[in-house]
């Protein structure tokens, strides 16, 4: 049998147990296409270990890849579709883990000061755009994809919450939000408003253009808005700080805020 054949067999046996199973199927399918045109029998180790190794150094990467096929190989041959399982017997050890940067409260005043700068007429993003898109991460803790994808309808202002639909594992959540966050929310909902009239299908945040605002750009826009701002990292880790880190930054300031407030004692009720 095609190593293609069981890899469809195996994907859709995961779907049918209500896994979505989307980014392992993509795994195979770059692993099939590596591969070529052959039955699963034919495939070779120095193949699968090509494939896993990729063009650069060993990654977290590495492992994710590893463990989507351990999991296909286990069911191949569970089934008979191949006597052995391809796999390198030795696994390399994972890369140092990754530490996030948590930025102080003087670096977020400088990339919100900054982001007045991507204004140039060629940037995907305007200036207010940008400066929210910061404010709501680190003010809700919220992920980037979790914000792009955000409607109108999914931020309530007058109830102060925010729907995360679909979010990770695919669940949905209710993110509660401050007086001060809602007021920012709204001056942005008011401008988008007057700038880009909402669609049934719209986004909260948009581009210029009043298309959807992908993660790219915003990636992007926030690799040139630290530079500007100067908050970068020089401890020697592989990443400058992320749109990511600004969720770790709430959950941080958040943990520290409430070791230092003052402890209150509750009189008994006799």
């Amino acid at each position: 049998m095609s190593l293609s054949e069981v890899v469809s067999r195996y994907v859709a046996s995961k779907q049918s147990m209500g896994m979505r199973f989307h980014t392992e199927s993509r795994t195979l399918k770059s692993f099939c296409k590596a591969m070529g045109d052959i039955g699963i029998a034919d495939v070779q180790p120095v193949g699968v270990q090509s494939f896993l190794a990729g063009t650069g150094p060993i990654t977290r990467f590495w492992q994710r890849k590893h463990e989507v096929l351990r999991g296909f190989y286990r069911f191949a041959v569970a089934r008979g579709y191949t006597a052995v399982s391809p796999l390198p017997a030795r696994v390399p050890h994972p890369p140092r883990a990754f530490v996030p940067y948590i930025f102080s409260h003087e670096q977020l005043r400088r990339l919100l000061d900054t982001s007045a700068s991507v204004s140039h007429p060629r940037s995907h993003i305007q200036p207010h755009t940008c400066r929210m898109l910061i404010l709501l991460l680190y003010g809700a803790g919220l992920r980037i994809g979790e914000a792009l994808f955000l409607t109108p309808d999914d931020v309530d202002l007058t109830g102060g919450i925010l729907t995360i639909c679909e979010s990770k594992f695919y669940k949905t959540r209710l993110v509660p939000i401050t007086p001060d966050l809602i007021r920012e929310l709204a001056g942005y909902a008011k401008r988008r408003a007057m700038d880009h009239p909402s669609q049934p299908d719209a986004r909260f945040f948009v581009s210029r253009t009043g298309a959807p605002l992908t993660r790219q750009t915003a990636e992007n826009t926030f690799a040139r808005l630290r530079v500007r701002a100067g908050v970068l990292r020089h401890d020697g880790s592989r990443y400058q700080p992320r749109l990511h880190d600004l969720r770790h930054a709430f959950a941080v300031h958040r943990v520290v805020s409430w070791t230092q407030e003052p402890v209150r004692t509750k009189r008994r009720n006799w």
